[in-house]
């Protein structure tokens, strides 16, 4: 009987056991007996991944992170996904949280595969420089960073919340209810001066209508001034106009070299002319301080009379010689 009781407690923790060891297989779902490869991803930071953490593609667990350690600048983790599992040409990794417990996981991406978040570029772009066989990764923040990210954020959104508060008090509504009320009186005078320059603008614009209506008669006249032109063209008026043109012209250059000429004789005789002139200003001078008779007769009065009663005796002999002639003259034939 106590043997009997033995082998029930046996094999109730046998079985016991059994059960502990399928269920951490299922939950961890291993999969025992099938095969996995091994692969490198090298991160920046791993953020809350850490051994044991699920990977992804697509949504489906194809394998689960094996080790994490240090890496020179790096972090470098060891993945093993099943066999059989198709991966993307260019492999990539983001860590990242998987539910608000604070499990991470490593999901598997294509590199070709644009990137919407900029940090996640530049994270790939710097875990790809190296090179070698490791798939660059990238980290996205966990919820406790975003949270704390949010409570910044809404901390920022309240401080500019009070000082808006602050600003706009209730002077700053009165003033700006004026500074409306301002507007308003401003757009109804820009509506007023608006209507006002209406007028004008009509005005301004039959002005413009009537100019072009004269620029179109003068249009008109210039035509007709160009058809006279071009009928006198083809008469050969204008050029009979153009040959006697050239024709005064030549006279004009004949008149220059005469003019030429003259000018150079007068210079040939410039000492001449000098000498003249100097005989004649001596001659007016002598006259002018009463030399000679005619200087006599310019300045002496008395002189000057007498040749006046001298002429006047001199007109009335002439005149009683033409009336009594033979009073002077006597005519004999015989």
């Amino acid at each position: 009987m106590k043997g009997r009781n033995e082998f029930l407690v046996g094999l109730v923790l046998l079985l016991t056991l059994v059960v502990v060891v399928a269920g951490a297989l299922w939950l961890s779902e291993s999969d025992i007996g099938r095969r996995e490869s091994l692969h490198v991803a090298r991160f920046r930071t791993v953020g809350g991944l850490t051994p044991g953490a699920p990977v992804t593609y697509r949504g489906v667990r194809v394998g689960r992170v094996e080790a994490i350690r240090l890496a020179d600048q790096f972090v470098e983790a060891d993945l093993r996904v099943y066999q059989g599992v198709e991966l993307p040409g260019k492999p990539a990794v983001i860590a990242a949280s998987q539910s608000l417990f604070g499990e991470w996981g490593a999901t598997i991406i294509s590199r070709d595969q644009p990137q919407d978040d900029p940090n996640v570029r530049v994270m790939l772009a710097e875990t790809s420089r190296p090179g070698g066989d490791r798939w660059p990764g990238a980290t996205l923040p966990d919820v406790g960073q975003l949270t704390a990210q949010a409570g910044r954020i809404a901390t920022d959104i309240a401080a500019v919340a009070a000082r808006v508060q602050e600003t706009f008090d209730s002077t700053a509504v009165a003033e700006l209810r004026r500074s409306i009320k301002d507007f308003g009186e401003i757009a109804d005078k820009l509506v007023r001066f608006t209507e006002n320059q209406t007028g004008r603008l009509n005005e301004v614009t039959a002005n413009v209508e009537r100019t072009s209506d004269a620029v179109l008669g003068a249009s008109g006249h210039l035509e007709s001034t160009l058809a006279r032109v071009d009928s006198a063209t083809a008469d050969g008026q204008l050029q009979q106009i153009l040959n006697n043109t050239r024709d005064g012209t030549g006279d004009l250059r004949a008149a220059s070299a005469d003019l030429r000429a003259l000018l150079a004789s007068a210079r040939g005789q410039e000492a001449s002319l000098i000498r003249t002139l100097l005989a004649a200003d001596s001659i007016l001078t002598g006259i002018q301080s009463g030399q000679g008779t005619i200087g006599l007769l310019a300045k002496d009065p008395a002189l000057y009379n007498e040749t006046i009663e001298t002429m006047q005796e001199l007109r009335r002999l002439i005149a009683d010689i033409q009336v009594n002639p033979r009073k002077y003259f006597k005519f004999s034939v015989f």
